[in-house]
């Protein structure tokens, strides 16, 4: 029989593969790989961000970077400019059009959530929020962890050679 703890990580697990699922349905919907999508939500709910900022927040090198905002431009949902106080500088931003897109494929979502947060007092959703604002970062700190881990273990690799002849 589960323990109390254990019903707790089981519901939380089921919470995750639930926003996980909606995440990958989306890109779906989108016609986005899933590292695609989750740029465009970056620079549709930042407005701009310049393709340095976006790759550190989705952890991709600088080309692979250059490479999601090419196919981003491609499939009409985000452009290049130039910074207008660093000409090197290019921000990305969402086409017009995109943030109705966004909205068309991500309104199911928004719709579902918002009937249960309904079901809740203003304090009851003052916790859940708290909890939002409090695990967000967590969940930053522990992704760092896994990059800076994945990171070691591919520096700790070394390439096995034929023993000389």
């Amino acid at each position: 029989m589960p323990s109390e703890g254990d019903s707790e990580q089981v519901i939380f697990r089921q919470y995750l593969d639930a926003v996980g699922l909606q995440g990958l349905a989306s890109a779906e919907a989108a016609g986005l790989h899933t590292s695609e999508w989750y740029a465009l939500s970056l620079i549709a709910f930042h407005g701009t961000l310049s393709s340095g900022e976006l790759a550190t927040r989705t952890g991709l090198t600088t080309g692979a970077t250059t490479r999601l905002i090419d196919r981003l431009e491609r499939a009409g949902f985000a452009r290049r400019t130039a910074d207008p106080d660093d000409r090197r500088r290019v921000i990305v931003e969402p086409v017009p059009d995109a943030l109705g897109r966004i909205e068309e494929v991500v309104g199911p979502a928004r719709r579902h959530v918002a009937e249960v947060l309904a079901h809740y007092t203003p304090e009851q959703r003052a916790l859940l929020f708290d909890y939002f604002a409090r695990a967000a970062p967590a969940f930053r700190a522990a992704t760092e962890e896994i990059r800076a881990r994945a990171a070691g273990n591919r520096r700790g690799r070394t390439r096995k050679t034929a023993p000389p002849e």
